[in-house]
């Protein structure tokens, strides 16, 4: 039986937010992040956050805390090379700091998938869209990144497909997706 761990991506610049730090942003009166690792616990035992800024604030959720090993935010594919590194666990479960909604079966569905299929990694896609950054991957897949990321490449997509990842519906779950990109995203909920 192979063993998950998880980890909350929010070491990016939040650009699109006016650089301010993303998981920390309130909707509902709650930080992204918190509602996210609401929705994660019941999912893994082990959960940490890997994040560039504000690591302090991050820390008061109660969770490991960590900044990319990679200087000058490279991305996505730095923190989850660190966190592959790191990983004590065969897989690790990504998911971004921007999704309260993500599905409650995430890590059993992209669990499956890996399984049923003999694969190294595997992936959301909501019936229309490609969700990289919902991604469970091996361990083993440690040295590979690190080749991709030295070769000048960021795109988590790309990556995922080299190693022949698969692709896992969640169609039935599409707003479980919906990301918040920008502080009007935030103000715009009802």
């Amino acid at each position: 039986m192979i063993t998950i761990s998880a980890v909350i991506l929010a070491g990016g610049l939040a650009r699109r937010m006016g650089g301010v730090e993303k998981g920390l942003q309130l909707l509902h009166h709650q930080p992204l992040i918190a509602q996210v690792l609401a929705r994660l616990k019941s999912q893994v035992n082990a959960i940490s956050i890997n994040a560039n800024r504000h690591l302090a604030e991050y820390e008061q959720f109660g969770v490991p805390v960590f900044p990319d090993e990679m200087a000058d935010f490279q991305g996505p594919l730095s923190g989850m090379l660190t966190s592959l590194r790191r990983a004590t666990t065969d897989y690790v479960l990504f998911v971004p700091c921007d999704c309260p909604y993500l599905p409650l079966n995430l890590a059993e569905k992209l669990k499956s998938a890996v399984e049923n299929s003999a694969v190294l990694c595997a992936y959301a896609h909501d019936g229309e869209r490609d969700h990289p950054t919902f991604s469970l991957i091996s361990r083993q897949l440690f040295t590979a990144l690190e080749q991709y990321l030295a070769g000048g490449e960021r795109r988590i997509f790309t990556f995922l497909r080299e190693q022949g990842a698969v692709s896992v519906d969640f169609s039935e779950q599409k707003n479980a997706f919906r990301n918040f990109n920008t502080l009007a995203d935030l103000q715009e909920q009802p």
